[in-house]
Formats: structure tokens, sequence, C-alpha cells
């Protein structure tokens, strides 16, 4: 079955697809607009890259000037030419697809976006291989500082196999950003292997309690979300055979950092010095951490960990130290299946 959906996915991406205006849902489409920075760049993408873009989110990475960067199913290459300035002439981006047609037109328009960036090298280059074998595609252990993904995760026959694959890539302390589908059941199987649905992203939706568990095995217990929304199923077929799911586009960030399965209150207060040029009166974490410029914010030890141990270091002063356990952290966190403010009983997820 892992071949057959392998095979289905290459088909759908290559030969079904020719852009975006062909799917049938709205699940591998953005469900809103980018932040106005990241419009800003967009200008800079060649129009036939953005007409065959088929992802769900916008998991592009603040303070990520200089860095390494791997874009998993980079398909033609509008999210690798985004991040290309973001990390500018200095940094890197890989990009990694299984589809010859997607990475046709990707090196296609290399040269064009270098020279409209006006970069002396390339600084971004596309990889054929597979995201559940990042080895193969010349990955090496501990290589990247970000990994992003957009809607293709979903579409990965083995996806324990491909974060544990991300999880070894990257650097400590580095992260895991992406968008993708969920649902908030078990998928059941006749339908995970529909060729419609697999396609259209819905078929491989990871349930939420799933993938949490997933990740934690893998060694990232603390997950959060920084965007959700539920989605609709306006295709009939789709509808029918699906209908009965709660879908949901969720955008999700993790750290390789040593964190608590739980928020555990150490007394740490954070300030932002405002410093990452898009953020310069605020820096939002995820959906309940905000952290405006100067004012000093309690927060649990994982988040202390993660603002001092990744690449936002620099970017925030933290007090206090883990001398002291004063319990659990009140930190009501909204389920990846709900927009309400509710305690999930894990970490600050």
């Amino acid at each position: 079955m892992t071949q057959q959906i392998i095979d289905d996915v290459k088909d759908y991406y290559g030969q079904i697809l020719d852009t975006k205006d062909d799917l049938k849902t709205s699940a591998c489409c953005p469900l809103e607009a980018p932040p106005m920075h990241v419009r800003d760049l967009l200008k800079n993408v060649h129009d036939t890259v953005q007409e065959k873009f088929y992802g769900c989110g916008s998991p592009l990475p603040l303070a990520a000037k200089g860095c390494t960067v791997l874009d998993l199913g980079c398909g033609t290459g509008r999210d690798a030419f985004l991040l290309s300035q973001i990390v500018g002439e200095n940094g890197n981006v890989i990009g990694v697809d299984m589809t010859d047609e997607q990475l046709s037109v990707a090196n296609q328009y290399l040269g064009w976006h270098m020279d409209k960036f006006g970069f002396n090298r390339p600084n971004v280059k596309f990889v054929k291989g597979y995201i559940e074998d990042l080895k193969t595609a010349g990955i090496e252990d501990e290589s990247v500082d970000i990994v992003i993904s957009n809607c293709v995760i979903n579409l990965s026959a083995d996806k324990e196999k491909t974060f544990s694959e991300i999880y070894r890539v990257l650097k400590p302390g580095g992260e895991l950003y992406f968008s993708d589908v969920f649902a908030g059941r078990r998928i059941p199987q006749a339908l995970q292997i529909d060729k419609t649905l697999l396609g259209e992203c819905l078929g491989g939706a990871m349930y939420t309690h799933d993938f949490r568990r997933m990740m934690a095995k893998i060694g990232m217990a603390d997950v959060r979300v920084t965007a959700n929304r539920q989605m609709t199923l306006d295709d009939a077929e789709v509808e029918a055979k699906a209908g009965m799911i709660d879908f949901y586009s969720t955008t999700v960030r993790a750290f390789k950092v040593d964190l608590e399965d739980i928020c555990e209150n150490y007394g740490h207060v954070a300030y932002y010095k405002g410093t990452i040029p898009e953020c310069k009166h605020s820096f939002t974490l995820d959906d309940h951490h905000e952290f405006k410029t100067g004012m000093p914010v309690p927060v649990c030890g994982n988040t202390a960990n993660i603002l001092s141990q990744t690449r936002f270091a620099e970017h925030f002063r933290i007090e206090g130290d883990f001398s002291t356990h004063y319990g659990e952290f009140d930190c009501a966190s909204p389920s990846p299946t709900s927009n309400d403010e509710t305690n999930s009983g894990g970490a600050c997820c």
C-alpha cells in the first residue's frame, strides 16, 4: 500500500493537476492572507511558480537570516524562493520533492529568481528525494536550522519515519515549522487510499492526538499551534465521501530542545526586545503567547527554554532559573481541532 500511495501522489501532482485551479477542494490552498512582509516577498516570485502552488498555510520563519532551511515537498519552489529572500544570500535553502514535473518547473526558474533577488550565487538547490528518507537525498545529521513543509506531510506514506528524519537533520535548537491538514478523528482505511481524497490532502490527514503522540515519541513533546481553522468541503463528491470528518488547516511549530511533556512553573519571566525587524512592537510565538516589546510575561519552563535555546535567544531576556518548582503552569491552550480556549492536558500546544 505504501508504494501505491507514493505512486498515486506522484500521478496526482505530476499529471492530474496543472495549476491550483484544478484542485477540487480548498484543503491545499491557504485559508488566510500571508503576513504583509511575505506579501512583499511574493511580488518577486514568478507567476508560473505561484500558479502551481498547493500549500495550505504560511509557515515562513522569522529571524532566519543566514540560516539553512529545508523545504519538504517543495513542489515548484514557491516557498523555497520566499525562503531564499528570508535567509539572504549567505543563507541556504534546500527543496526536496519526489515529483519530476514539479522539480522541472522549480529548476527552470531558479536562475530567474536569483537574478530577481540580485544574488551573486544561488542560495537554493532542489533535490529529488523522499521526505521519509532524507539521508538518501543527501541531508546530513544536525545540518539544518529550520525544516518547513506546506501541506505535504499528510501525503507521506510513513509519517513517523518522516518526523524521525526531520528530528535527525535538525540542529540542536532547530525548528520544525509546518502547515498541514489535520482531522478530528482517524480517517477510515478506505478513504486513506482514495486517490482523490489523498491528492486533495484529506485522505492522509493526521488525527491530532495521533500526531501529538508521534511527536512525543520522536523527542518533540511540546508542539505549538500558531494558526488553526476548520475547513469546509465544497465539492459534492468529496463531501459525500468524507463529510462526517472535521478537517482543520493548522500551522504548528516544534523545537529540538529538551522540553517537558506539560507546562511546568519555575517562575520564569520573558522580555521581548523588539529586535526582529518584522515584529518591532510584538512577537507571537504561538496562538496564546504574544510578547509585547519590553513587557514582562510569565512563562512556563518549556517556553523559557524555547526562547533561550533557539535562534530567538538574542531577541529575548529571560529572568529566572529551574531551582524552584511551583507546580503545573496555568497555560490554557486551544486544541488543534478546536477554536476554544481550553486546556488540552498537554504542553503549550
